[in-house]
This record gives structure tokens, C-alpha cells and sequence, in this order.
């Protein structure tokens, strides 16, 4: 989608003027993994309007490869307006701003398995989906069935839950995220969407019961971390002390940071700190997507001993210059 961010605090009603952007959970997560150094491609839909134009451009100015993105004569690009603060929390409350969505009928609504080049979605070594694109249709979901379900030459499948509870009629409805996320390879949750997508309480280890398919499965704890259990047993990770700007965009960088040490083939807990750092990427500027640290710059906070990494604290700007440790 097309982001509006704003120029002045307030809320929506209010705000003058805003500035425009790009978003998406599938996008923000290819332009900070090309970032990162990896070919990525991004398969979508949007409208043939400008909003299109610019959002295709920025996608392929990060680095993606955006080949296989279908320009829709009849719909238009989905777009966004949100307040300076945070999103929608899971819970359904508005933490320190709104977020208005405008996507019903979009483009990207339209995507189905008639619509969606399938061989262009298992060309890579990963495929990356979301519990967002589910929500949006009929023919949307009938796409994350087809692209989750056992085929031969099925690249590893990961899907980041993504609960948005606006996206949702209830949560018996949004219970199908479950079902998805048992067909995948690697699955993303936070412990707060599986209470309130599934019901689910009780921690990482009641998670991981509810999901024991996936070979392995990252449970996202907020401010107290995360963990990852896979064949190797349960790993947990603390984030670090980040100074926020806005939550919005974090848990697609979290993913691209696990997925990109995953690709590099580094050990479990170094994947859950890559993937806190660049969460801290994003969590320290405005808008959904940030900069990445350069990977040698990563490489060496991802090595720090436990007590220094538990010492870590990150500001704005901490991406572009070296970080000291106390």
C-alpha cells in the first residue's frame, strides 16, 4: 500500500498535511531483506494509477525485483493514513494514534490463484506470506490455502500471523490463520495474537502446543524478547532497550532480520538478534521501513556475550554509526 504519514501530531481529523510513503507487511519485508544484501522478489498486485507507479518504484529502488508485480486496469492501489504513535494493538484498542486503512476492492484484493503467477511465488529458496493478505478476500485466502498446501518443489514456506483484528468479522474467523500456519515451515506469532486470534495463554510453550507443525516457530514477546522452538529445543533471545519512534513496521523487520541470518545459515540465537536488531531499525524512525545496519555492523552486536547484549540500548541514528556497549 501507499502510506500517509503525518507532517504535525494530532489526530486524524486534524492533521493538515501529510507525507507520502510505502507500506505493506510482504513489501516491507522484501525491500529490508534486498537491503540486507539478498535477491528478492515481490509478487503483488497493484492498480495501473500513480499511487501504483510510485509504490512499484520504491519497492525496485530498494533492490526488489518487482518483475512479477500485475498492474489491475479495474482496481486501484490500497492506501493508508495514520497519526505520529503506534498502530492498532491486537487487542483492538488505539494506542498513541489511528490508523485508517483503505483497501476493500483494491488491487492487491483481487490476488487469487488464477491471478497470481504461482511459479514466479516458488522461484526462491524462501517464501514469505502473511495472515494480512488472508484477510482481504475470498480469492486471497484461496491463494494462502494453495501456496501453504504440500506440493512437489514447495520452497520453505514461512508466514508471519499478522492478526489484525479491523481485517477480522470475529475471532472464530480469524481461527483460519491457524489452520495456515500449520502448513508452513516457519511461522511468526506474537504471544499476543494467539490469545486473541486462538485463545491461546499460557506463554511461548502454550504457543508452540497449539502449533507443533511447523519445523520451526518464533513466538514474538514484545519488549521481553523472543523465542524460537525448533528441532533443537526452545531458544529465547531478550530484546534490547530501544528509544521508540513508532512500533509500526517492526514485526516485518523482525522477520526480515530472522530470515536473513537464516539464509546466511547462522545459528538460532543469532537469528532471533538479527532479527531484534532490525526490528530496533525500524522501531527507531516514523515510517514503516528503515535502513538496515550494515551487516559486519550487525555481525558484531550479534555477538556480543549475553551481558553485554543485555546492556544494548538503541536510538535513533544507531543504524549509521558504530554502537557503543557500556
Amino acid at each position: 500500500m501507499v502510506t500517509f504519514l503525518p507532517t504535525t501530531p494530532g489526530p486524524l481529523a486534524e492533521v493538515p498535511a501529510f507525507e507520502r510513503s510505502i507500506g505493506g507487511a510482504e513489501s516491507n519485508v522484501a525491500c529490508t531483506l534486498a537491503r540486507a544484501g539478498h535477491p528478492t522478489r515481490w509478487v503483488s498486485r497493484v492498480g495501473a494509477d500513480g499511487f501504483g507507479d510510485h509504490l512499484v518504484a520504491a519497492v525496485a529502488a530498494a533492490g526488489v525485483d518487482t518483475a512479477h508485480v500485475v498492474r489491475d486496469p479495474d482496481r486501484p492501489t490500497g492506501v493508508y493514513f495514520r497519526t505520529r504513535g503506534e498502530r492498532a494493538t491486537v487487542s483492538g484498542e488505539r494506542a498513541a494514534g489511528e490508523v485508517a486503512y483503505y483497501r476493500a476492492g483494491s488491487a492487491a484484493s483481487a490476488m487469487s490463484p488464477r491471478t497470481v503467477g504461482l511459479a514466479a511465488a516458488d522461484a526462491g529458496r524462501v517464501l514469505h506470506l502473511t495472515g494480512i493478505t488472508a484477510a482481504l478476500s475470498g480469492g486471497c485466502l484461496d491463494l494462502l490455502r494453495t501456496l501453504t498446501a504440500p506440493r512437489p518443489g514447495r520452497p520453505t514456506v514461512a508466514f508471519d500471523v499478522n492478526y489484525r483484528v479491523g481485517l477480522w468479522r470475529s475471532a472464530a474467523d480469524a481461527r483460519v490463520l491457524l489452520d495456515l500456519a500449520r502448513g508452513c515451515d516457519l511461522v511468526f506469532a506474537g504471544e499476543d495474537e494467539a490469545e486473541a486470534a486462538w485463545g491461546v495463554t499460557g506463554g511461548p510453550a502454550a504457543v508452540r502446543a497449539a502449533l507443533p507443525e511447523p519445523a520451526a516457530l518464533v513466538v514474538k514477546q514484545g519488549a521481553l524478547g523472543a523465542t524460537a522452538f525448533g528441532r533443537g529445543g526452545a531458544v529465547h533471545v531478550p530484546a534490547p532497550h530501544v528509544d521508540v519512534v513508532a512500533h509500526v513496521g517492526a514485526g516485518d523487520a523482525f522477520a526480515a532480520g530472522y530470515l536473513s541470518a537464516t539464509l546466511r545459515g547462522l545459528p538460532v540465537r543469532d537469528r532471533l538478534r538479527h532479527g531484534h536488531l532490525l526490528a530496533a531499525a525500524a522501531l527507531t524512525v516514523p515510517g514503516d521501513l528503515a535502513e538496515p545496519p550494515a551487516r559486519e555492523h550487525a555481525d558484531r552486536l550479534a555477538a556480543l556475550p549475553d551481558d553485554a547484549w543485555a546492556r544494548l540500548r538503541l536510538a535513533p541514528g544507531w543504524t549509521a554509526q558504530e554502537t557503543a556497549v557500556p
